[in-house]
């Protein structure tokens, strides 16, 4: 009779410490995310261009965040380079805010830009919206959690930022290796003198999202920048078509742009 209290204890024992493991699981990397996306989601805005002309429809270009004093915004070099402004038309450089077909359209000039790491820093006065603060990009080790949050498809459906999980898959050069002198292309030609780490991810973007801050699931800590072009151009150009990886340029550039133009991370 004693052994048995003895065993149907260790059974009980065992049965808390599995229960325990169970509601430890749930602590799991994402269990901070749906706070996370809260607070990041104000400081998340649409880049494209405005004009005078009524009726005109807005024109999405890319994804941005808020950074430095609230009036500051961080993207893509592309997404603001990619298209001339149209002078006839007098379109204007412009940054959206807000959520679905409620929102502000604000003049946006550019104060810095990082051509090799295709960033470039936008000033919006009068914007005065939540910023983000950035995390130890170098500290990041393959396989660590991710998020990242943006505008894939545009104003498709009015400004609705959509978040998408990552996991850090890779910390690979921005210039693979090609067989051939002949395969490289100007771009990779460009970067061959000062190649820099890019951050890849399991996992698929759009065109829409460059511009969108990669962070950290729990704290929100921004730790890249999805570019969706200028890495994915340098990095695949081996290949037929453009693969559904998705790449960040690491924040540490994007802090670097912000102190030189004097504006505080």
């Amino acid at each position: 009779m004693q052994w048995g209290v003895g065993r149907l204890g260790c059974w009980l024992v065992a049965f808390w410490m599995a229960g325990a493991g169970m509601m430890g699981a749930d602590a799991s990397p994402l269990s901070g995310l749906a706070d996370t996306v809260a607070a990041i989601k104000p400081s998340i805005v649409a880049v494209g261009t405005t004009d005078p002309i009524p009726g005109t429809p807005p024109n999405f270009m890319g994804t941005g965040f808020v950074v430095g004093d609230g009036n500051y915004v961080v993207t893509a070099l592309h997404v603001v380079t990619s298209t001339p402004l149209d002078i006839q038309r007098r379109q204007e450089l412009a940054v959206y805010s807000g959520t679905g077909n409620r929102f502000r359209i604000q003049l946006a000039t550019i104060v810095s830009r990082d051509a090799l790491h295709d960033l470039v820093l936008l000033h919006v006065s009068g914007l005065n919206l939540p910023v983000l603060h950035f995390g130890v990009a170098e500290a990041l080790r393959e396989g660590t959690s991710l998020a990242f949050t943006g505008f894939p498809l545009g104003y498709v459906l009015g400004l609705y930022p959509v978040t998408h999980t990552a996991t850090l898959s890779s910390i690979t050069p921005i210039v693979m290796p090609v067989l051939s002198s002949q395969e490289l292309t100007g771009r990779q030609i460009r970067q061959m003198p000062t190649p820099y780490p890019v951050f890849q991810l399991d996992a698929t973007a759009f065109p829409g999202n460059s511009g969108s801050p990669l962070y950290e699931v729990n704290s929100g800590h921004v730790v890249g920048l999805l570019n969706l072009v200028a890495v994915k151009e340098t990095k695949e150009a081996v290949l037929a078509s453009l693969s559904g990886v998705a790449y960040a340029v690491p924040g540490n550039y994007i802090e670097a742009l912000l102190v030189s133009a004097g504006v505080t991370p």
